[in-house]
């Protein structure tokens, strides 16, 4: 019995979202999709090539044909994006905190080559060169339980202060509706900027950014909610345990989003 499958229970909870299968099609055996999915959960963990899938998961031609199917189709986004709304209305959503972060991931060499490398290309693919080489930068929002609400890639080189605003356009969830928006949004010193904290102002929260040592100290910073920031730092450790997270291996940016969902999937299954 192989790690990392998927519970009956688990199953169960997405059966209903995956695309039907075809009536008297013809061709080679059909593949199960609970078996697809086992198998890509095992590459999302393992970090190992498609081609090493093991032969009980199927034919890896199978199962990498139909992952990137499923991720053109943005089927991986529908999944969770349905995941996500489901807890909130079973109230599993922690409102009183949520934190922003982001982290960079080193790029293997397996990662680039598509296209010819240059500025423009890089910002495509979310590539670029930082101080940890070739490398992406994942930038995380997340709820006071270390819920995934939404996730965008850059370069490695780019602050995360540059995505902040496409990150809060990428939530799911409302940050408008009165009585849905969070309490407070927190962030460290990477995002400490009049911009950044007029702008969670205007959405009628409170900002928990803490200002660089060249900043005048906020006499009004609340040290105590900021210390449950860590979260976000927690959340991210945990994507990353995760190797094809931790490592990106994918040339499409696409393709690293889909199994960084799978693995925020995996957490937020234990909470339904």
């Amino acid at each position: 019995m192989l790690r990392h499958r998927l519970t009956d229970r688990e199953f169960n909870a997405i059966r209903h979202l995956l695309p039907k299968r075809r009536k008297n099609q013809s061709g080679r055996p059909w593949t199960e999709h609970r078996c697809v999915i086992d198998g890509v959960l095992w590459i999302l963990k393992t970090g190992n090539p498609w081609r090493e899938l093991p032969d009980e998961l199927g034919k890896w031609q199978t199962v990498y044909a139909r992952f990137q199917r499923w991720t053109n189709e943005g089927l991986w986004d529908r999944i969770y994006t349905t995941l996500l709304k489901r807890i909130d209305a079973l109230d599993k959503i922690d409102r009183t905190l949520w934190s922003v972060d982001g982290s960079v991931v080193r790029a293997h060499r397996c990662a680039s080559g598509m296209i010819p490398q240059s500025e423009e290309n890089d910002e495509l693919n979310a590539l670029g060169q930082s101080r940890g080489g070739y490398s992406t930068k994942i930038h995380v929002l997340c709820d006071g339980n270390g819920t995934l609400l939404a996730i965008t890639v850059t370069g490695g080189q780019l602050h995360e202060s540059t995505e902040f605003e496409n990150l809060i356009a990428n939530c799911e969830l409302s940050l408008h509706r009165y009585g849905r928006r969070p309490d407070a949004i927190a962030g460290d010193k990477g995002y400490s900027s009049k911009a950044i904290r007029q702008s969670i102002r205007d959405r009628l929260i409170e900002p928990i950014i803490a200002s660089r040592s060249n900043e005048s100290p906020n006499e009004d910073f609340d040290r105590e909610a900021y210390r449950r920031r860590n979260i976000v730092e927690r959340l991210i450790g945990w994507l990353k345990e995760s190797r094809r997270v931790a490592t990106r291996y994918d040339k499409l940016t696409c393709s690293y989003l889909a199994f960084v969902q799978l693995a925020a999937m995996r957490r937020i299954l234990k909470l339904l």
